[in-house]
């Protein structure tokens, strides 16, 4: 579990951190189990917890938060998935999707998906990223891993990855800064509501 804070460019913090753990994975004994990623959500698993895929963390744990405040809670889960083989992953994994996702809405946590690596799952895409929203492969993983995530489309946010780029795209940063726009404001929407219920 590491949790990146972003900072101003005078050297202060925002108010908002990014928590990245390990993910699923379709073998039983591997991947983050269900039970921590729950307990994560809830502000029981504190920064640097090393996941066991075999047995969940114990009460007595040092990375183990006793008393967690709303602070310590996620308020937006946000699940990564790699577009160009969305289609080829095993049930599991996406069983795993929905008990997280069930897990999340009994919690009034909004859950979204980043559905990475567009240009790899579509060659117009490739091309031009501004064909993402006229691509019906694009479309086609959309609906899949709302089908299979019981997430809505209007929550999946399709996104290009740089990885040998040398310098930015503008089209590709829309999409990515349109996705963390969205993900601050349904995270802002859950606090208020947190503040609602405490009055």
């Amino acid at each position: 579990v590491k949790t990146h804070r972003l900072k101003k460019p005078g050297g202060d913090q925002y108010p908002l951190e990014f928590v990245d753990t390990m993910g699923f994975e379709a073998e039983k004994d591997k991947g983050m189990l269900l039970e921590d990623l729950s307990k994560l959500l809830e502000g029981y698993i504190l920064d640097g917890y090393t996941c066991n895929p075999i047995e969940s963390i114990r009460n007595e744990h040092p990375k183990y938060n006793r008393s967690p405040s709303p602070r310590d809670k996620a308020h937006c889960l946000v699940s990564v998935l790699p577009a160009d083989c969305v289609s080829m992953m095993e049930g599991r994994i996406f069983d795993k999707c929905t008990k997280v996702r069930d897990k999340a809405k009994e919690l009034g946590i909004p859950h979204v998906i980043i559905l990475t690596k567009v240009d790899k799952a579509c060659e117009d895409v490739s091309k031009d990223v501004t064909n993402i929203y006229k691509s019906k492969k694009i479309e086609e993983k959309v609906d899949l891993c709302s089908t299979h995530s019981g997430i809505s489309k209007n929550s999946i946010y399709p996104v290009k990855n740089y990885h040998t780029e040398i310098t930015q795209d503008d089209d590709a940063d829309v999409l990515i800064l349109m996705a963390l726009r969205d993900i601050v404001n349904f995270a802002n929407d859950y606090v208020e509501d947190l503040k609602r219920t405490e009055k």
